[in-house]
């Protein structure tokens, strides 16, 4: 499918890690800067508790509650101008951001004691590749290519995908004793954005 269209809500919007069999390496990382590099990383759904790592595999990170802004962010300096009653603005060089999602709790999802593999990551220090994908429809797949980077996966919707290169730094537990649990979940950025791409329905 294309890009998305119309304007709506992204309600079945969708952050995934991959979680090949073994980690890439910091080369084969910075090699990475293509559509079509990055598409073979998402094509098989796991589970975060009792998945099997593979090759192709990613894991979804479910129950997001809010998601933050993504891209660079601007970084606009203000210069001095001889003779002008005003300064004038010029693009300086943007810091990357750090994104912190929101997510509804569950404790067993985020286990650091061997059982999931997203709880094992945080903290760890280990870059790997992500990938949102922004969706207003739920894709009409089934299985573990329902969200996957395929046709038969995100392909079957109108998708606008970006990746990067990160790691996941920290989650905070925010107890609440009138509403669900709810986690911050920080995210550091080691690469450019890229993106947005899009999955074609064949």
């Amino acid at each position: 499918m294309a890009h998305i269209t119309s304007i709506g809500a992204g309600f079945f919007s969708d952050l995934s890690i991959a979680a090949p069999a073994t980690e890439l390496t910091s080369s084969a990382l910075l090699a990475l800067d293509t559509d079509a590099e990055f598409l073979g990383l998402f094509a098989s759904e796991i589970a975060s508790v009792g998945g099997t790592r593979a090759a192709s595999a990613f894991i979804r990170v479910n129950d997001v509650r809010e998601f933050p802004g993504l891209g660079t962010p601007a970084n606009i300096v203000n210069v001095a101008r001889y003779g002008s009653k005003t300064s004038a603005q010029i693009q300086g060089q943007a810091d990357a951001p750090s994104l912190e999602l929101t997510l509804n709790y569950v404790a067993a999802d985020w286990a650091k004691d061997g059982t999931s593999e997203l709880g094992d990551m945080v903290g760890d220090g280990i870059q790997r590749v992500f990938r949102f994908v922004l969706l207003n429809t739920e894709p009409t797949g089934s299985g573990v290519t329902k969200y996957a980077s395929l046709p038969a996966g995100i392909g079957t919707v109108e998708n606008t995908v970006y990746y990067w290169v990160g790691k996941i730094e920290a989650l905070l537990v925010n107890p609440q004793l009138t509403d669900a649990n709810t986690a911050t979940l920080t995210l550091s950025i080691q690469s450019a954005f890229f993106g947005s791409y899009t999955v074609a329905a064949a």
